[in-house]
């Protein structure tokens, strides 16, 4: 293992896009290029996904790599209310016909931080607009502590049948270092009360590689999951990057553990959750039989996009709020990131986009190829790919046994999954065409 992360522990892109974001080459996107990206996929199919990024927090987590806006002030949520409603207005202009709500996700930030009846309030304005399709996917991310049953019993009224919920670790040190404000209770509150509602898959998301963690407390962590058995389970890679997020700065590399610590925090718990009778749905997911995304990875309709990892695939995403991000499949765009620039550029009637990209043939050809290694661990070689280039990229992970290669395409072995960012490094065109020369991306494993 030691010989593997010394050569694979690099800084890599997670490929929650491809062109990754920092490749993305309009740093000023014109609305009218964008729009018109959104209005051509629409009228192929009139099925879209809303992703709504609701910013606000009341503490800092200085694990988090998020974009949010720190406040207690719960003033904030009406106009940002009324910006974003403001913004789907705009977007209902262009479209033309009535939209298919097909998937929803509210994404933060906190969503939880807004009280019950604002949320009803946005989100009724926002149906009121469109149909939702019979097979939707309505989920929302959830703190503990600050979720209430007022809250589960709203969302569920509104359609939502699946909750994300914080839980990262369990530890109360570990909290107490990321300041994370939360308790074993609140979790097992959240987690049994929207079960007793009739929410349909519960997730819980999980951090390995956080200062100070040992695997004493993946252990423990893993123990509350064998408890209150989420259908789903995120177990994210710790991501340090202070220099694009301050709040990670409460901290260093020296609380960190090292790549081999780091990498058996991770085995240690994927061999806890596969005892447990969950299976590996993808990079850093683990999903129960019953649940949709194990269903999906076996039909192999299992997709990934800005969202995570989904079973509900629409070639049209549009992001409503502060840094969310579009997709149209042939373009992406990110709006403002601060909430005064965002509410500010809404309120001139303009989309408040802050820079997209458009994508060529190529960046289609391998996009695809990423998408199929993240979501399927195997992809067919494209009579106009550059195979030469790829296979020489391919050939120390070939050797080391991380992927098998034949004259159809590329597969993924099972000692290849814990290294899947290194394999889909191989197919970045962008990438290799200009190498990063700071500090870009988080560690590869």
């Amino acid at each position: 293992m030691q010989e593997l992360l010394e050569k694979y522990d690099i800084p890599a892109p997670r490929y929650t896009s491809y062109p990754t974001v920092p490749y993305w080459e309009a740093e000023t996107l014109p609305e009218k290029e964008w729009t018109d990206h959104v209005v051509q996929v629409f009228e192929h199919n009139h099925h879209l996904s809303l992703y709504i990024h609701l910013p606000f927090c009341e503490r800092l987590c200085t694990y988090c790599g998020c974009n949010k806006h720190i406040t207690t002030n719960h003033a904030v949520e009406p106009p940002y209310i009324k910006a974003v409603l403001a913004e789907w207005k705009m977007y209902l202009g262009l479209l033309p016909g009535r939209p298919v709500l097909s998937e929803l996700h509210l994404g933060g930030g906190t969503p939880t931080f807004f009280h019950p009846e604002n949320l009803r309030e946005l989100l009724e304005a926002i149906f009121e607009t469109v149909d939702i399709a019979p097979k939707h996917e309505f989920s929302f991310e959830a703190h503990p502590a600050s979720t209430t049953e007022e809250h589960l019993e709203v969302l569920y009224e509104l359609g939502f049948r699946r909750i994300s919920i914080g839980v990262q670790d369990v530890d109360k040190d570990i909290l107490q270092v990321i300041r994370r404000y939360q308790t074993i209770e609140q979790v097992k509150f959240v987690t049994e009360t929207a079960r007793f509602i009739g929410y349909d898959s519960v997730n819980f998301d999980l951090i390995f590689g956080l200062p100070f963690q040992k695997q004493k407390h993946i252990v423990k962590t893993m123990e509350l999951v064998g408890n209150l058995m989420p259908d789903r389970i995120a177990f994210y890679s710790y991501a340090h990057v202070p220099w694009l997020k301050n709040g990670q700065r409460a901290f260093d590399e020296n609380d960190l553990p090292n790549a081999v610590d780091k990498r058996e925090l991770y085995e240690k718990g994927k061999e806890l959750l596969e005892q447990m009778g969950y299976h590996n749905v993808g990079m850093d997911h683990f999903s129960l039989e019953k649940d949709a995304l194990f269903q999906s990875a076996q039909t192999g309709v299992l997709h990934r996009n800005f969202m995570g990892y989904t079973p509900v695939f629409t070639p049209l995403t549009i992001g409503l709020g502060a840094s969310a991000i579009g997709d149209t499949f042939s373009a992406f765009a990110q709006n403002l990131k601060t909430v005064a620039e965002y509410q500010n550029a809404v309120a001139t009637g303009h989309l408040p986009l802050l820079r997209g990209h458009i994508l060529t043939e190529d960046d289609m050809k391998i996009r695809q190829h990423i998408l199929n290694l993240m979501c399927r661990y195997q992809t067919s070689w494209q009579p106009t790919d550059e195979r030469d280039v790829i296979l020489a990229r391919l050939a120390e992970p070939a050797a080391d046994g991380l992927v098998e290669i034949g004259c159809s395409g590329v597969r993924v072995t099972e000692k290849g999954k814990g290294y899947l960012r290194n394999i889909c490094l191989a197919f970045d065109a962008r990438y290799w065409a200009k190498m990063p020369s700071g500090r870009v991306f988080s560690q590869a494993v």
